[in-house]
């Protein structure tokens, strides 16, 4: 090491001038306190984050003009948080299949963890808001009723099952992702 500190110039050697760091600026800016906070600053805190200084919520000036309407079954008008699509098991589906209907079933077989299937299952839920009363749609997870997948033929997924009203004719099956428009035309034509 030392024929390093030899070889080096003197400028080198010696330690270099620190320029000093200007202090950055606080910017006070008047904010008016939000009448809904109580006089507090915007920012977020948390400190005293406990129940005693959790605030009421606060009525916006327009929203009692607003009328909230509860969610009707049947009304197609409000998704219910649960969805209108239900869940069924294979004795569920065989059920509703075998017994005696005025409008058409359609079984939807689907994984959670199929892409596909999550795309299907978004117009599914549209389409039993659009039919509302004139289409009954149920679904199947095929890893919660393997045997039942396996006894239908599903291959792929999602696969879907129209079955009519009238018993005398045979059921449609597609599978894979479908369009919407084809989905409508089997219910309104086919069925």
């Amino acid at each position: 090491m030392a024929t390093a500190a030899v070889v080096l110039p003197a400028w080198a050697a010696s330690p270099l001038p620190r320029a000093s760091a200007p202090h950055p600026r606080r910017l006070h800016l008047p904010i008016a306190p939000s009448p809904a906070r109580g006089g507090t600053s915007r920012g977020c805190s948390l400190a005293g984050a406990g129940a005693s200084s959790r605030r009421a919520p606060t009525v916006r000036p327009n929203a009692a003009a607003e009328a909230v309407v509860p969610y009707v079954p049947g009304s197609g008008k409000y998704i219910a948080p649960d969805y209108l699509v239900k869940k069924v098991s294979a004795k569920e589906v065989e059920e509703l299949v075998r017994g005696e209907r005025k409008v058409p079933l359609i079984v939807d077989f689907y994984a959670t963890w199929c892409g596909p299937c999550v795309q299907m299952a978004q117009d599914i839920e549209m389409l039993a808001v659009e039919y509302e009363d004139n289409a009954l749609f149920v679904k199947v997870d095929t890893d919660d009723e393997y045997e039942f997948a396996k006894d239908m033929q599903v291959r792929g997924l999602p696969t879907l099952y129209f079955f009519s009203p009238d018993q005398n004719k045979d059921a449609i099956r597609t599978e894979g992702l479908i369009p919407i428009d084809m989905i409508r035309n089997i219910i309104d034509n086919e069925l």
